[in-house]
């Protein structure tokens, strides 16, 4: 579960938040002027990383939020087992199972290196190298 904690106002499009508990993606970031008694605010949409739902929240500029630590590393597809597979980390050479995603379904072989997510104590499929 590694997060870091920043202010709002250095959040910007492309960069990774926790929203609900949830690592996503920034998608979109408005922000408000000040009015005469508060602070300037910030909307903030983003798409989960691994549940691929659609989050928002507004928070004041000057406020803290979560963002999580994203590792991105290379394995190899050891066995593919129906909607899972199990892959062997490159580096570090352990092996654990991951869901496939629908578009590397027909692209995954044995024997291949992939590159994947790792944040929040959850993995997911991006591509094959």
């Amino acid at each position: 579960m590694a997060k870091k904690v920043v202010e709002v106002r250095t959040l910007k499009k492309g960069k990774y938040v926790v929203i609900d508990g949830e690592p996503s993606k920034i998608v979109g970031v408005t922000t408000s002027s000040p009015g005469k008694h508060g602070s300037a605010k910030m909307r903030i949409e983003a798409i989960g990383i691994f549940d691929g739902q659609k989050r928002s929240i507004v928070k004041p500029v000057d406020s803290k939020i979560e963002v999580p630590v994203i590792n991105k590393k290379v394995g190899q597809v050891l066995a593919i087992m129906g909607d899972t597979v199990q892959l062997m980390d490159l580096e570090t050479y352990d092996t654990f199972e991951v869901p496939i995603p629908e578009e590397l379904k027909d692209k995954l072989t044995e024997g291949a290196e992939v590159e994947y997510l790792e944040a929040m104590g959850k993995t997911k499929l991006l591509r094959v190298k």
